[in-house]
Formats: C-alpha cells, sequence, structure tokens
C-alpha cells in the first residue's frame, strides 16, 4: 500500500471516527497490518479507531469463496 496510501486510508478513517459508519473486510488479522500499512504505530492507531465503537464479526467455517475460487494456489 505504501506511506501515502496508508496516511489517506487513515484519514478515512480518523475523519469518519465518530460521526459515519464504515465497513472493512479483510482475511488479514491484526497483527500483520503493519506490515501493509509499512508502519506499526499507524497500523495500530487504525486498528484503535476502527474497533473503539466497532463490533467484530468472526465468521468460522469453510469459506464458499476459497472453496469455490476459479484461481487456485497449485
Amino acid at each position: 500500500m505504501g506511506k501515502e496510501g496508508s496516511q489517506l486510508l487513515f484519514r478515512v478513517i480518523a475523519d469518519s471516527y465518530e460521526s459515519r459508519s464504515l465497513v472493512i473486510t479483510t482475511n488479514l488479522e491484526f497483527s500483520k497490518w503493519g506490515t501493509v500499512f509499512t508502519d506499526d504505530q499507524m497500523a495500530a492507531a487504525m486498528i484503535d479507531r476502527l474497533a473503539h465503537h466497532g463490533h467484530l464479526l468472526v465468521f468460522e467455517g469453510e469459506s464458499y469463496r476459497m472453496k469455490n475460487a476459479l484461481m487456485k494456489q497449485r
């Protein structure tokens, strides 16, 4: 994503905090967000703002999307 993209996404999240709803989906666990956003502190700040008033839904079981993917890893 890069530093500039991380800062832009953080700005969207920060500007929405306390005033709007955001729906974010990810298959990446929070502990790995620092690698995507190039900075562990930036990732932690995003997670803090998302989780403060958020609801975390965890779906267990087989993923239809993964099971029926057209391009499967070999």
